[in-house]
């Protein structure tokens, strides 16, 4: 009898074992929608999360849908795989708000992100001024961050990485001065208040016309807002005062390049009777060059950003030293040098190789 019992005991319990036993994690993660905006993870191979001495980076955009930001997230992925590849285990979660306007929605990632205790932020702070608290409240739980694209008005992030935006709206300031030789009527149509980065493009812009005086500028004070839409319409505002007049515009991102584009053909003064200089490197925007409905892009490289953010992030969690200032440079991008191996790199970014 204590014989039967004993087996019947062992049959039950090797029943239990064989009814949990799951398949081991291979360690992809399918991106996942929620109220929050977008998130995907990327993690180290076969594994459920990082494991011991590993990191877990949240790297946090100003939206989610524009390709910069898709194009960041690819060099944060590749950041990732190199590390892995070194023996290095890191978790990368990408989460930001869908609309590049919703400064509570990031600021709310941030704070959860906190919450989760990562171990590093990486972000692109849609406000200059609205995201210096919730950086602050990461420094004081210890949570480092590093801030890319757009600056902050704090000193508690530990590295800043972008482009030198005034030397980029300097860039385009000249080059349009050059393309109407020097003298004519121009209008600047800038982003959104509190965006740091096109703030700076803008100054920039500005700072070079002075060099120029036959140049009159008839316009700066106008505001697209923060999609393709709202620069249409804003731009079609402009252009009904002072299209007749206008002979360049700078657009300081690409959805003011994208509305601007559509605004001056609508009025039939597109294909360079209106010299038109953009900013960034968007399909739309490198075709609109292609059909010279655009005469000059200031590009950045957010692929770099992106590798940037989390590998100096990294290297700062090792205890190594990093640069307080990064610049990941800036080109400007005409018909005739677009189709040069370096430049067609940065307007068509390996974003299948990465996010697939």
């Amino acid at each position: 009898m204590r014989i039967s019992l004993c087996l019947s005991s062992l049959f039950t319990l090797l029943a239990l074992t064989g009814c949990d036993n799951k398949p081991a994690d291979t360690g992809t993660t399918k991106p996942a929608r929620d109220l929050g905006g977008y998130t995907s993870v990327t993690k180290s191979p076969g594994t459920n999360a990082a494991p011991a001495k590993g990191f877990t980076i949240a790297v946090i955009p100003k939206g989610t849908t524009h390709e910069f930001w898709k194009s960041i997230n690819a060099g944060a992925v590749k950041a990732q795989r190199e590390l892995v590849a070194q023996g290095i285990p890191v978790e990368i979660i990408w989460k930001g708000p869908l609309r590049e306007d919703d400064r509570d929605q990031q600021m709310q990632v941030v704070e959860n992100f906190i919450q989760r205790r990562v171990s590093g932020i990486v972000l692109a702070p849609l406000d200059s001024t609205a995201l210096a608290a919730p950086v602050a409240s990461a420094a004081s739980a210890n949570i480092p961050t590093i801030v890319i694209d757009s600056g902050l008005k704090s000193d508690k992030h530990i590295s800043y990485i972008a482009t030198d935006n005034f030397k980029g709206g300097q860039l385009g300031g000249e080059h349009l001065a050059k393309l109407l030789g020097g003298k004519g009527n121009v209008i600047l149509l800038r982003y959104q208040v509190g965006s740091a980065s096109t703030e700076e493009r803008e100054s920039g812009f500005l700072d070079a016309l002075k060099k120029f005086p036959e140049l009159k500028i008839i316009s700066s004070d106008q505001y697209a807002g923060a999609t393709r839409e709202s620069a249409y319409q804003a731009a079609q505002n402009l252009l009904n005062r002072h299209g007749r007049d206008v002979n360049g515009v700078f657009a300081p991102c690409e959805p003011v390049t994208i509305g601007l584009t559509k605004a001056l053909r609508d009025i039939g003064r597109a294909a360079g009777a209106v010299k038109l200089v953009g900013f960034d490197a968007g399909t739309g925007a490198v075709e609109a060059l292609q059909k010279n409905d655009v005469q000059a892009l200031i590009v950045q490289s957010p692929v770099r950003m992106g590798y940037l953010g989390v590998t100096t992030m990294v290297a700062h969690l090792q205890g190594k030293k990093v640069e307080k200032v990064i610049d990941t440079g800036v080109q400007l991008v005409t018909p005739e040098n677009m189709e040069q191996p370096d430049i067609k790199d940065l307007l068509n970014p390996p974003l299948d190789k990465y996010l697939k």
